[in-house]
């Protein structure tokens, strides 16, 4: 594991950096990616938007639709994304930075596919919109409009695992489970719910423990020091998985700014018990 700022840097980009970046006239690719939270309906949208910002959809352009073979929020197709990324003007040659109002909760799942859709340089803003904000930088009132462009994107550029490689991250290396702690324990299952509980061997990471109260992540120290107590140690291997693949990529992100390479399943919870048949633990403890 490793707690500089240069490893850090490359995924994520502090506010006055991103100014810096914009003022040198060599700006990057910004997106904002909106959403309507799924659990209380509250929309990102506020008229406030980093200059030059383009905006993309959480739940329409970084997932495809939900069905049990492949999950609540699977994979895009990468044709879908493609025409998306040309109509938002990416290019490889200039970084693209990522950001939200919510801590990085999509932003991270954008992040995330972004990069295994093969763009080389994708970062995310540490504390979005808030943290822009209160370091007192400019906002515009409407988004960027760009001039499409014809990038090509291919998938598969990010480690994967899936529910059959699940049980052996967990024997060979560190299965960590994203999700709230009280999803990771489980309980009575409502209104024709999902089972709830974690795969036999993960352990509880909630992905909020990364960040601060203000919402950017912790400092790299520490973040070694937590992942560290979950046993990662830069050298076993490391998955993620949380309830459909926000979470998890969330954790994915806070990961690599330390420089630990972890494998996420896309699929995750709601995709591991769509059959029925695999094994659940409920409780506090991985097995």
């Amino acid at each position: 594991m490793r707690i500089d700022s240069e490893t850090r840097g490359k995924v994520l980009v502090t506010p006055q950096a991103l100014f810096e970046m914009i003022e040198s006239g060599a700006a990057p690719h910004i997106i904002v990616v909106q959403s309507t939270n799924p659990y209380t309906g509250a929309d990102s949208r506020n008229g406030v938007y980093i200059p030059g910002a383009v905006e993309a959809e959480a739940y329409r352009d970084f997932q495809g639709p939900a069905s049990p073979e492949a999950g609540n929020r699977p994979l895009p197709a990468i044709a879908d994304l493609e025409v998306a990324a040309r109509a938002w003007g990416l290019t490889c040659e200039r970084p693209i930075i990522i950001y939200d109002a919510d801590r990085a909760m999509t932003a991270a799942r954008a992040w995330w596919v972004l990069k295994w859709a093969d763009l080389p340089d994708v970062r995310v803003l540490d504390g979005g919109l808030p943290a822009w904000i209160s370091a007192g930088l400019p906002t515009e009132d409407e988004p960027f409009i760009p001039e499409k462009s014809d990038i090509s994107l291919s998938p598969g550029h990010m480690p994967q695992f899936d529910a059959e490689q699940a049980a052996g991250l967990a024997e060979e290396g560190v299965l960590l489970d994203a999700r709230i702690r009280p999803n990771y324990i489980g309980g009575p299952e409502v209104g024709g719910d999902p089972a709830r509980g974690h795969i036999p061997g993960a352990l509880s990471a909630p992905t909020l423990d990364t960040l601060t109260d203000p919402g950017p992540f912790a400092d790299s120290a520490t973040l070694k020091e937590l992942f560290s107590g979950l046993g990662i140690d830069g050298v076993k291997p490391v998955g993620v998985y949380c309830g459909a693949g926000m979470s998890a990529a969330h954790e994915v992100l806070a990961l690599a700014a330390i420089g630990v390479e972890a494998a996420m399943y896309p699929g995750s919870w709601s995709h591991y018990v769509s059959r029925g048949d695999r094994p659940v633990k409920r409780g506090p403890f991985p097995r």
